[in-house]
């Protein structure tokens, strides 16, 4: 693997196929590995998957969690892009962002295959 000076990219060999690894876009997949790497967070995501959209409250009443700590945790999701708000009134629902996590499973498949 090599990577010229000031360049985003770089190829990796693999056999006879190159892939090419673009650096921010392996930053913004290594964000949500590490989000994602944290039991209470999986859980939260194991929730939002069956219920749709959930409010912090919502959450942190199913997980018997203090509010805090699951705003904080939720901040966390949010940051990496693994969950999107929508208003509704004074209300902010949590869902998750399928088509992020699809890119980054997509990523991941690629350099493991």
């Amino acid at each position: 693997m090599r990577k010229a000076k000031g360049e985003a990219a770089a190829v990796l060999k693999k056999g006879q196929q190159d892939i090419l690894l673009d650096y921010n876009e392996l930053r913004k997949a290594v964000l949500v590995l590490r989000a994602v790497n944290h039991k209470l967070r999986q859980r939260m995501i194991d929730l939002l998957e069956e219920n749709q959209r959930m409010t912090v409250t919502d959450l942190y009443v199913k997980l018997r969690l203090e509010q805090s700590v699951a705003s904080q945790h939720l901040a966390i999701l949010r940051k990496a892009g693994v969950v999107i708000t929508e208003r509704d009134g004074k209300f902010i629902y949590y869902s998750l962002n399928k088509n992020r996590i699809g890119q980054i499973s997509h990523m991941v498949e690629e350099l493991v295959a």
